[in-house]
């Protein structure tokens, strides 16, 4: 027998909508040849001169994923690893002038997958959704806590 549940399964609906979120933001930036992770490196870039490892904690990626992606994006002709220009050590992610261009469309598309969600949610609840959203990532959701085993990926629905 199953124990029963005493408080609503605030796990599913956090990974279950966040899931889907990311795959209709996925879909929606493939439309132009770019990931979240493209879009993410080139908005960031284009803010201030920043380093290969500075976009990564920014995109919460690992070296690994980073050197694909900023691979990706020289190959596309987006942006392009450069000495800094206040450390001669340092490499930073400059973006080219089409990966500008781009960058400004992607925001567009990640601006519009961001308003479909906020118009399902009834207008007089918006105000109230993203405050407590809000709250919560800032407060009590605002640091992962250390374990011995890694979490799991988002549980799939079952159809």
């Amino acid at each position: 027998m199953s124990p029963t549940r005493a408080e609503p399964d605030v796990s599913f609906l956090l990974d279950h909508s966040s899931h889907v979120l990311r795959t209709r933001m996925a879909a929606a930036l493939a439309e132009i040849g770019l990931t979240a992770r493209m879009h993410c490196v080139l908005v960031h870039a284009l803010e201030e001169e920043r380093t290969q490892i500075q976009l990564a904690e920014i995109g919460d990626m690992d070296k690994t994923t980073m050197v694909v992606t900023v691979d990706a994006l020289e190959a596309a002709g987006l942006a392009e690893r450069k000495p800094s220009a206040t450390d001669r050590r340092a490499r930073v992610i400059a973006v080219t002038e089409k990966g500008a261009e781009v960058a400004k469309q992607s925001q567009r598309i990640v601006d519009g997958v961001h308003k479909a969600v906020l118009d399902a949610v009834p207008n007089e609840d918006r105000e109230v959704f993203l405050r407590v959203m809000n709250g919560l990532v800032s407060g009590h959701l605002a640091t992962p806590v250390e374990t011995s085993q890694p979490a799991r990926r988002a549980r799939q629905s079952n159809k």
